[in-house]
């Protein structure tokens, strides 16, 4: 397997397809999953001539199960390890949830101030910052994660299938039919990674304010996100975020839910495609310069 260990011995893994002198689109996978959770996008983008890179988070897939240290400044430190072994640049951080938190300290900390990102995109992504603080009162109650902790420490198993078959894609949504593949593969991926880094991991990626790092981040900057994203609403996280940064385009997709890289694929994949080439984007989600 492909991996790199960082300072502190932690083995991370690593998928690296396509041409090494092709421009790298680096993938930043959401929690509880893995750098699987990217395949659709990863396909695509190697078969129009572009290097795909994602890793699996440290705790995370075959990454090493690391008791503690799961927090934003280590999953940016060890991203940014995966960059500098690979050597990549003039690169496009695409971050998905979790991962948008992560793709974001890692552009303001590493990759801006060492020249080496292009762009960067955020999907359904966690900044601002989740929880609810007197800085932030449209914020989730902390009851929300409290529960999320209660829920997986009682039984992690049964938890990973009813997430992905309910509010992860809207598969709870009237009329909505769950694919199972997709909820199978979401559990797949979420069973491979630990316990402990799943149940930190959630302090990570809801209490983590990422203000300072967006206010840093002058990279054009893609905002994507569906306006029936269950998992983090929209109303706290994406037009606060395209507020922030000085350099961003907000689209916002009706109907889309937080898994909308699996979901609507094609749309995700055409307009990441088309920012990424400086083209328009689809009419699909309404724009919103910020």
């Amino acid at each position: 397997m492909n991996t790199i260990t960082t300072k502190d011995g932690t083995a991370i893994f690593y998928k690296d397809w396509g041409s090494k002198s092709a421009q790298p689109l680096v993938f930043h996978h959401g929690w509880p999953l893995s750098a699987d959770d990217w395949d659709n996008q990863m396909l695509y983008f190697v078969g129009r001539g572009y290097r795909v890179v994602a890793h699996d988070r440290r705790g995370h897939g075959r990454s090493s199960q690391v008791s503690d240290d799961h927090d934003m400044d280590h999953y940016a430190a060890d991203a940014a390890a995966v960059v500098e072994h690979l050597d990549l640049r003039d690169a496009v951080h695409v971050g998905h949830s979790t991962g948008g938190g992560e793709a974001t300290r890692y552009v303001a900390r590493y990759g801006q101030p060492q020249g080496r990102t292009a762009k960067l995109v955020l999907i359904g992504a966690v900044p601002p910052i989740m929880v609810k603080t007197p800085a932030n009162p449209g914020g989730l109650p902390m009851e929300v994660f409290d529960n999320l902790r209660k829920t997986l420490a009682a039984n992690r198993a049964q938890f990973y299938l009813d997430f992905p078959s309910g509010p992860f894609y809207s598969f709870n949504r009237p009329g909505a039919k769950p694919i199972a593949g997709v909820v199978q593969n979401w559990w797949r991926q979420a069973m491979m990674g630990s316990a402990k880094a799943h149940y930190d991991g959630i302090r990570a990626f809801s209490e983590t304010d990422f203000t300072e790092d967006l206010k840093t981040i002058t990279v054009p900057t893609l905002i994507m996100h569906g306006d029936d994203d269950q998992i983090v609403p929209i109303a706290d996280s994406a037009p606060l975020s395209a507020q922030i940064l000085k350099n961003s385009i907000l689209r916002v997709y009706k109907d889309f839910p937080h898994g909308m890289c699996t979901t609507h694929a094609d749309t995700v994949n055409q307009d990441l495609l088309a920012f990424i080439e400086g083209r328009a984007l689809s009419e699909t989600g309404r724009a919103a310069a910020a």
